[in-house]
């Protein structure tokens, strides 16, 4: 981790007299210096301030009023004024009135400024500490008391890994439980899969199995984020380090500080914040947009990626030290086309939650529905099952989700013969002849239109101008019947 040192600031007009209390000081501490009030006000907002020293006389205002600002808007930054033998009696109300530390006569010696300065820092961090037990101490029972209530209701609320849902013998179910042993250890994770595959819910999943369940989690998605928006969300931004950042803006690293920071598309990174990234991997430093202080974090780091970042690696397009970085252990998500046992479950529980949100009665998905929706590739992964199932929810006029609501293209991707399973092939790459091919096509559709039609024989016909000893005729050839729970109409 890197330790930062305190930051210092000193006001004098005299040119002189500011590098000399600069040397004096630059070994023990970050020193600023401001020629005047303006410059030392305008210092004290873009900078975390522990100790001013500022002079007393001063063009404008005078060292003073500077100070007796600078206590009424930052009350905990140590105030030291510098100033004559001959302005001392003078100025003791004065420097009561402005809650003044320490008083330095000129000629002062750099030991003795070095010496006054340490102890401001040390009375700053007393102070800081002093105010943090004092809450602690005040607030512990209750505070210890809600964490652990706040903790149960996350975990009743299925934030953890009981959120992931999968079946019992799911493809996914080894992911998990790997997923589980890695969560109380703290280090980076890695989570590989197609987009929409759930990688959010198992990052989230961990961090609701770690230690840190009581401290916040946060989610960022890199992809199609420009690197000064991507730096300004992750580390913040000081104000007027970016058009229309009128005010200093804190960043997700500092807000998610002993928390959890899911970064998603990392493989969509630049060059530039895959450095960035790393630093924080490895060091916990970061530098927020416009600021000279570096920062540091606790933060635990899960990426995500949406393809294999050992492709990346050899392409040259992603750091190697940053992948190895990441990859302490290495998840992957399965596309829901290899979870054909999880794809009931997940209707389902897509099904109660449409229900709810959109208030409409529903009881589930008829067993020929099923066979469809188990059947269909998905290619747009648990997004595209959950928006298909509330699309089915809108249409249907029964507490029942028929067959009849899925989906054209879905219901053309299923084999009517209940011979293959898949996707939509490629007609024009399959082999044999056109014969071949077209009665492939008309087989799809007489399944996809009877199904769509609930089997209604007279209404299929008409729609695909037949008669109806020519689609009788043609189920006949083809092989196509009904799904068992599906009756039959004239």
């Amino acid at each position: 981790m890197v330790e930062t040192l305190p930051t210092i600031l000193v006001v004098d007009d005299e040119p002189h007299s500011v590098a000399a209390m600069r040397m004096a000081l630059e070994d023990d501490f970050n020193v600023l210096q401001a020629a005047d009030a303006a410059q030392a006000w305008q210092l004290m907002e873009d900078h975390w301030v522990q100790v001013i020293v500022s002079d007393q006389r001063m063009p404008g205002k005078t060292g003073i009023e500077l100070l007796t600002e600078v206590r009424d808007r930052w009350p905990d930054t140590v105030r030291i004024i510098v100033t004559g033998y001959t302005e001392t009696g003078d100025m003791i109300q004065a420097i009561n009135d402005a809650g003044i530390y320490q008083f330095i006569t000129k000629p002062w010696h750099p030991d003795q400024l070095v010496m006054a300065v340490k102890n401001a820092t040390r009375l700053f961090e007393l102070a800081r500490d002093h105010e943090r037990m004092t809450l602690e101490m005040k607030y512990l029972g209750t505070a210890a008391s809600a964490r652990t209530e706040e903790r149960r209701r996350l975990l009743q609320a299925g934030l953890g890994f009981d959120k992931v849902l999968r079946g019992a013998n799911s493809s996914l179910n080894a992911t998990i439980a790997q997923a589980r042993h890695f969560a109380s250890f703290d280090v980076p994770v890695l989570i590989t899969g197609e987009p929409g595959t759930g990688k959010t819910d198992l990052a989230r999943a961990i961090h609701y199995g770690s230690l840190r369940a009581d401290r916040p989690f946060y989610e960022l998605n890199c992809a199609g984020l420009g690197d000064e928006a991507l730096a300004a969300e992750l580390f913040g931004a000081r104000r007027g380090s970016l058009p229309g950042v009128t005010q200093s803006r804190t960043g997700l690293l500092q807000k998610a500080d002993r928390g959890t920071i899911f970064l998603n598309g990392v493989d969509a990174l630049s060059p530039v914040m895959q450095m960035a990234l790393l630093r924080i991997v490895t060091e916990g430093a970061f530098q927020p947009l416009g600021a000279h202080e570096v920062l540091t974090t606790t933060a635990r780091i899960v990426a995500g990626s949406h393809c294999d970042l050992r492709d990346r690696v050899a392409e040259g397009r992603f750091r190697t030290d940053l992948y190895y970085a990441l990859q302490v252990t290495e998840l992957t998500m399965p596309p829901l086309r290899n979870r054909g046992t999880d794809v009931a479950l997940l209707a389902e529980a897509f099904l109660r939650e449409a229900a709810t949100e959109h208030g409409k009665v529903a009881r589930g998905i008829a067993p020929d529905a099923i066979v469809f929706l188990e059947a269909y590739d998905w290619p747009g992964n648990l997004p595209e099952l959950r928006n298909e199932i509330t699309r089915m929810l809108i249409l249907a006029q029964d507490v029942t989700l028929g067959a009849d609501l899925i989906s054209r293209h879905i219901l053309q991707a299923r084999d009517p013969q209940g011979e293959g399973h898949g996707t939509m092939p490629d007609f024009t790459q399959l082999d044999g002849t056109l014969k071949d091919r077209v009665e492939i096509m008309e087989m799809r559709i007489l399944g996809e239109t009877l199904t769509r039609l609930k089997w209604n024989k007279s209404r299929a016909a008409a729609e695909l101008g037949l008669s109806r000893v020519g689609l009788r005729a043609k189920l006949d050839r083809y092989g196509i019947e009904p799904h068992a729970s599906i009756a039959e109409e004239d």
